[in-house]
């Protein structure tokens, strides 16, 4: 019988997200490849209560996440019903829906059958009545932004999520976004985005200062870029690691000579600082207070400690954050 820790709430940053009454912890759980039937459920399990006793709210889920999709969202349900059925109002429980769920024309994008359909079996994998933030989880090209606004407005409307947010949305589409969903009454709660020292996109294409002005919170995803702003790669690429696998997101070239003396140089601040390279990389990006939470994937509960460790330390002086520009010299800024 799992009993929360009673001093969970003590050390955890929560901020609020953007002009809202909800606050997120600084760091958020994401259920992606780590949550499904390839890993022991003891092992999920335990990964999710230590994050939960650690501070750790707000569990970030999407219909395709795991394998095979959707089996990250049914993990979370068996974990609800096993050790946090009594702790569903201390939690914030985020699903998305856009990318490729069942085949025909109405398996993903963001028509309003589609994202109501997913919503629906979202609930039921996670044997839930409702989730605390619904997404739109990409752009739908092809569908008029108000169908799919109106489709989150909906949800909120049939009471099977509180709040709506957008993932991957220019900041022409954000502002436009929240502008329909303003005039419906639904206010939009949050941006998930792609956020690192290595991938700075969202600063030099203005969405962080579009979220800041629209007071919408900024949710950060990948910002220890799929663990190669870690130690992990520091020696080469470990033949049990994400880049070995020659995944999507991640492959053997993505490994280069130049961004190894960059993570090493990045370590070397790090250390000057008490922090492991990937907790530097954590706080980097929760600096000065731009970003809500970030994201985080974990497949050890050992792996959520080291994260959520990164919080005791979010400030940075001008001269590290000028050393960490020199020796990236303009990596990823403009990608």
């Amino acid at each position: 019988m799992y009993t929360a820790h009673p001093d969970r709430y003590v050390d955890m940053p929560y901020r609020r997200s953007g002009h809202s009454g909800l606050k997120l912890p600084a760091i958020s759980l994401g259920l992606w490849h780590n949550f499904g039937p390839e890993r022991p459920v003891t092992t999920q399990r335990a990964i999710l209560r230590r994050a939960f006793d650690l501070g750790v709210t707000h569990f970030d889920l999407a219909n395709n996440y795991g394998q095979p999709p959707g089996a990250a969202e049914s993990a979370l349900g068996m974990a609800i019903k096993a050790d946090f059925a009594l702790h569903r109002d201390e939690l914030v429980i985020s699903t998305k829906a856009g990318h490729l769920m069942w085949p025909g024309p109405y398996g993903e994008w963001g028509s309003r059958k589609y994202l109501l359909s997913s919503l629906d079996q979202s609930l039921r994998r996670m044997g839930l009545d409702y989730v605390d933030i619904f997404y739109s989880h990409r752009p739908d090209p092809e569908t008029p932004l108000e169908e799919t606004m109106g489709a989150l407005h909906s949800a909120v409307q049939q009471g099977k999520a509180l709040y709506v947010g957008i993932s991957a949305y220019s900041p022409e589409l954000t502002r436009e976004a929240a502008r329909i969903l303003g005039e419906l009454g639904t206010p939009l709660l949050t941006h998930q985005t792609n956020y690192s020292m290595l991938y700075r996109h969202p600063e030099n294409n203005g969405l962080l200062d579009t979220l800041d002005e629209l007071r919408i919170g900024a949710v950060a995803y990948w910002a220890l870029k799929q663990g190669l702003l870690s130690s992990r790669y520091l020696y080469g690429i470990p033949e049990d690691s994400r880049a070995a696998s020659d995944s999507p997101f991640l492959n053997p070239h993505s490994v280069t000579e130049d961004l190894l003396r960059q993570l090493h140089a990045l370590d070397n601040v790090a250390k000057s600082r008490d922090q492991s390279l990937a907790q530097m990389a954590i706080a980097w990006v929760l600096r000065a207070g731009r970003v809500t939470s970030v994201v985080i994937g974990a497949s050890s509960p050992e792996q959520v400690e080291d994260c959520v460790a990164a919080t005791s330390n979010l400030d940075f002086d001008a001269d590290e954050l000028a050393l960490i520009d020199e020796i990236l010299q303009g990596a990823g800024k403009g990608a």
